[in-house]
C-alpha cells in the first residue's frame, strides 16, 4: 500500500498492511535521529522516511507583516502570543510569558491585531501536495480550532475558563474573531489543494491527568459548536477529521462521535480512562485512534527492550480491526535516547504488520 492508502483503509477500520505510523518531537530528539540515520540538519523528509512516516502536512505560508515586534529576549508570535526560552537541563522550550490581555475589554477583543487571511501563499499549496503524492496529506494542526489554550496563552489559563465559564463577552470575541480567521485560511487552503487532502487536524486539550478539565455543559455549550465549524468545514472537501486532545479526555468522545470527528490524536495511556484497552473496547468501531506510545513511559525512562515491549503490548490492543495509527503521545521529549526513539520506529514497522 501506499502511505495513503494505508492511513484511509486503516480510519475506514479495515486492516491496512501495516499499521500507519506518524512521528513529531522536540528538537534534541529530532537532531539526534538525524545524526543516528546520517541525514543534513534542515533533511525533515529524509528523517520521516526513514522512520516509515505515512503523514504530511501541508499549509499556506503567512506572507504578511510582523504584527507584534520582539522585545528583549521574548520572541511574539503573529496572534501577540510571548515566549522566553527555558531550559531544563536536556533541553529547553519557548515557554509562554508576559500575557499581554489578562485583562479585556471589547474594544481590545476588537483592536487586537490578527493575521489577515489574504496574507497567505495559496499558491503555494498544490506544489506541496504534488511534492508528498503518496502520503496522506494533512491540514490544520493542534492549535487550528483550539480555544482553551490559544486563549490562555493570551488571557492566563485561569482568567480564560474563568470567562469561559461566565460567557464573557470580551474573551468570547477575541476567540471568534481567531476562530473565523483559521476557518477562512483552512477553506482556501483545502480549495487551493484541489481536493488532495486528506485530513484536518484539530485540537483542543480537554483533560489533566486526573480527570476532565471542564464539565460536559461548558463543554457544549462553549467549545463544540465552535469545533462543528471545523469539522463540517473538513467533510465539504471529503476530509477525515482528527481532534488532538491530551490529558483524560475519553469523557468526550462520545461527543466526538456525534459531531462526526473520524479520530483522536494524543491517548496519553497513563491519564485516567485513557488505557487503550478501555478506547478500543468502547470506542473502537466509531472512532480510529492516533498516538498511545507514552513520551513520558518507556521511550523516556526505560531501556530499548522496555520501548519495544510497550510497543508490542499497544499494538496488540489496538491493532485489530484496524482504526490505529501508532504515534507518540505529543511530541517525544528531550530526555528520551535516541536509541529507545529509533527501537519505537523500528518495532512499529516489525510488529504493526497485518
Amino acid at each position: 500500500m501506499t502511505s495513503r492508502q494505508r492511513v484511509l483503509t486503516a480510519f475506514a477500520h479495515q486492516p491496512p498492511d501495516r499499521v500507519p505510523i506518524d512521528y513529531t518531537a522536540n528538537p534534541e530528539v529530532d537532531a539526534g535521529l538525524k545524526r543516528h540515520f546520517g541525514l543534513a540538519d534542515d533533511d525533515r523528509e529524509g528523517l520521516l522516511r526513514a522512520l516509515g512516516v505515512d503523514f504530511r502536512t501541508v499549509a499556506a505560508p503567512y506572507t504578511g507583516p510582523k504584527l507584534h515586534p520582539d522585545y528583549d529576549d521574548v520572541r511574539v508570535d503573529d496572534w501577540g502570543r510571548r515566549r522566553r526560552w527555558v531550559d531544563h537541563g536536556t533541553g529547553g522550550y519557548w515557554d509562554y510569558c508576559d500575557w499581554p490581555l489578562v485583562e479585556i475589554t471589547l474594544d481590545d477583543a476588537e483592536a487586537w491585531l490578527m493575521p489577515d487571511p489574504d496574507d497567505h501563499d495559496y499558491d503555494a499549496v498544490p506544489a506541496q501536495c504534488r511534492r508528498h503524492e503518496g502520503f496522506c496529506i494533512v491540514v490544520g494542526g493542534d492549535g487550528c480550532g483550539d480555544i482553551i489554550n490559544q486563549t490562555g496563552m493570551l488571557r492566563t489559563m485561569q482568567e480564560t475558563l474563568i470567562a469561559l465559564a461566565t460567557d464573557d463577552p470580551a474573551t468570547l470575541r477575541l476567540i471568534d474573531r481567531r476562530l473565523d480567521i483559521q476557518h477562512e485560511v483552512l477553506r482556501r487552503t483545502l480549495r487551493a489543494a484541489g481536493g488532495r487532502v486528506d485530513l484536518l487536524r484539530i485540537g483542543e486539550d480537554l483533560g489533566t491527568q486526573i480527570g476532565p478539565m471542564i464539565g460536559p455543559d461548558l463543554f457544549r455549550r462553549a467549545i463544540r459548536p465552535r469545533h462543528q465549524r471545523f469539522v463540517d468545514l473538513g467533510k465539504a472537501f471529503a476530509c477525515r477529521v482528527m481532534i488532538h486532545s491530551c490529558g483524560s479526555s475519553s469523557w468526550a468522545f462520545d461527543d466526538f462521535v456525534e459531531m462526526g470527528i473520524d479520530a483522536v490524536d494524543t491517548l496519553q495511556p497513563e491519564a485516567r480512562d485513557m488505557a487503550p484497552s478501555h478506547l478500543k473496547r468502547r470506542w473502537g468501531d466509531r472512532l480510529s485512534f492516533h498516538g498511545c506510545i507514552s513520551t513520558a513511559g518507556p521511550v523516556a525512562t526505560g531501556g530499548v527492550d522496555d520501548v519495544v515491549a510497550d510497543v508490542r503490548r499497544t499494538l496488540e490492543v489496538m491493532m485489530p480491526g484496524g482504526g490505529y495509527a501508532l504515534a507518540p503521545t505529543h511530541a517525544l521529549q528531550s530526555n528520551s535516547p535516541t536509541a529507545n526513539v529509533v527501537a519505537m520506529y523500528d518495532a512499529a514497522r516489525r510488529y504493526g504488520r497485518y
